[in-house]
């Protein structure tokens, strides 16, 4: 109901600014065409009533201008679209707008000239006649100004709801796409970690309970902030204790963990699981061994970005992998920011630097 109020309200408004519009357009053309008409002279000398007459006449052709106008526009919006056809638009609306306007100064030319018994026998003289020839030129160019006013007004609503349509469009992709990234999970991590609870609750059931519940932890963490953009570094690092206890039971010694960030660091955020895929990804990638342990540095750089950085120890072997770790971090942060993560490596080390974001 309130959209109708306002759509309605508005609508009104329009057509009272094209009327007062070429009300004072009338007259301000017709003075520019003729300035030196005689209908200009002792113009306030006149008696009220024909003053009134006159303005009266004047503003009853606008109004009908403009309404016929508007009318003819909203009709051929319903039939002829200016974007499917806007030459035969054009053409069937010019011609539209040039015989209403004719038939209302016939019209309205007939009641001033007839409607009086005073006058009815009046007989104008050429100057009234050429007067009125260029009234009638003066309402075609207003006609063509307003029908201008109209199109050009109709063509921006257009433009101006087309963008507003695609950007809801693409916020929706945008949403749809960062959710399936934040739902991701390298299906190695899951086989991994079930395969070794297999083992240590064949071997050490305690081990293995204290296992599954760190696991447990985990998935509870993936479900809790499944849904959320970002969040605050301190709370990954928690998690990650929880992810560093299945790391030592499945790597023992051949994996360090060296964590250094600063408070200030911690209330920054940053995409869910973002640390657990950087480390997944250099276990990943590189041996593990006791004699040449593979060492993760986790630190912040003065509070506005974290890093990720291990020593490069390749295996030997290619593995298969399903690209979801770096490629999804990269994607998430083109969604979400402005700064995207950088990766930097060389012989001996590979390193992620992770933008911390204000939340």
């Amino acid at each position: 109901m309130t959209n109708k109020k306002n759509t309605f309200l508005s609508n009104n408004r329009k057509r009272l600014l094209f009327t007062v519009s070429a009300f004072l357009l009338l007259y301000l053309v017709a003075y520019i065409l003729d300035p030196f008409s005689a209908q200009w002279y002792g113009f306030f000398e006149r008696s009220p009533l024909r003053m009134f007459r006159e303005l009266g006449t004047s503003l009853v052709i606008c109004l009908a201008i403009s309404e016929s106008a508007i009318t003819i526009s909203n009709i051929l919006n319903k039939y002829i679209q200016w974007t499917s056809r806007p030459l035969t638009r054009l053409i069937l609306e010019t011609g539209l707008n040039l015989v209403l306007v004719l038939i209302i100064n016939l019209l309205v030319s007939a009641w001033c000239l007839y409607g009086d018994p005073e006058i009815a026998n009046y007989v104008p003289s050429p100057e009234e006649q050429r007067g009125f020839i260029q009234w009638v030129i003066v309402s075609i160019i207003i006609s063509f100004m307003i029908m201008g006013i109209n199109i050009g007004n109709y063509l921006i609503s257009n433009w101006k709801n087309e963008v507003i349509r695609v950007s809801e469009l693409n916020q929706l992709a945008t949403e749809s796409e960062l959710q399936s990234l934040k739902l991701q999970l390298d299906p190695h991590f899951v086989f991994n970690n079930l395969s070794v609870l297999s083992e240590l609750i064949l071997e050490d059931q305690q081990l293995g309970y204290a296992y599954a519940e760190n696991f447990s932890k985990i998935y509870r963490y993936m479900l809790v902030n499944a849904k959320k953009d970002l969040i605050p570094l301190e709370e990954e690092l928690k998690f990650l204790d929880s992810y560093m206890f299945l790391i030592e039971n499945r790597f023992g010694s051949g994996v360090h963990f060296n964590i250094n960030v600063h408070p200030e660091a911690k209330a920054m955020g940053m995409p869910p699981l973002t640390i657990q895929m950087l480390v997944e990804n250099a276990l990943k990638h590189n041996r593990t061994n006791k004699k040449e342990p593979l060492t993760i540095d986790i630190y912040d750089q003065e509070g506005t970005a974290l890093i990720v950085a291990n020593n490069l120890l390749p295996i030997e072997r290619t593995i298969d992998s399903s690209g979801i770790g770096l490629r999804n971090i990269l994607r998430r942060y083109h969604l979400l920011s402005q700064q995207e993560p950088k990766i930097a490596a060389d012989q001996q080390s590979f390193k992620v630097i992770v933008p911390l974001i204000k939340i």
